[in-house]
């Protein structure tokens, strides 16, 4: 099996942004969430996927301070991790893990941990991410857990707290500085 990460831009970004609909309706089973009366999983009068994807441009438009991952597994588009550097960082990290999902055929199969590592050997510093801290949200707590710990080691830290925009988060952080 082939896995591989790529560092999108413009012109391949429309692969993420077909992946992003599914990435939201998976989070509406943790969250609760509903799509609105247009079908699209926004709480505003977004009508359209296209309206929703102009939202992300910033992704694109940031190239040495936002970084758009695509993950594909034997050519296949199987996921994306979203990364971001300061100043869309919370708590002084160097980087922030915004966004990371992995189609559901792909799962169970190592190569979320596979992607996400090289994500993290890509960017040399502090970082942090964040998830959902309920019982709905087990499955991704219990992968982030063993997928930092198994890269990290016990230097990483992990503590349920409150995020600024966001409420209650289980926030995990860990510095790579000193990896090979």
């Amino acid at each position: 099996m082939d896995i591989a990460v790529y560092l999108t831009d413009p012109s391949t970004k429309f692969i993420i942004n077909n992946l992003y609909p599914l990435y939201l309706h998976d989070l509406s089973e943790i969250w609760g969430w509903l799509p609105n009366k247009y079908g699209v999983y926004e709480e505003d009068g977004t009508q359209t996927l296209n309206e929703q994807n102009k939202v992300f441009d910033i992704w694109w438009e940031k190239p040495s301070i936002l970084f758009p991952y695509l993950i594909k597994v034997n050519e296949i588009p199987a996921g994306f991790a979203l990364v971001a550097t300061p100043p869309y960082t919370p708590h002084g990290s160097d980087y922030y893990l915004n966004e990371f999902f992995l189609l559901r055929p792909f799962r169970g199969k190592g190569i979320a941990e596979n992607a996400a590592k090289e994500v993290f050997n890509n960017h040399m510093g502090s970082w942090e991410l964040q998830t959902n801290p309920t019982e709905a949200n087990v499955r991704a707590q219990n992968f982030w857990k063993k997928t930092i710990k198994g890269y990290a080691g016990d230097t990483y830290k992990e503590e349920c707290g409150e995020t600024t925009n966001d409420g209650l988060k289980l926030i995990f952080r860990f510095n790579n500085n000193s990896k090979e």
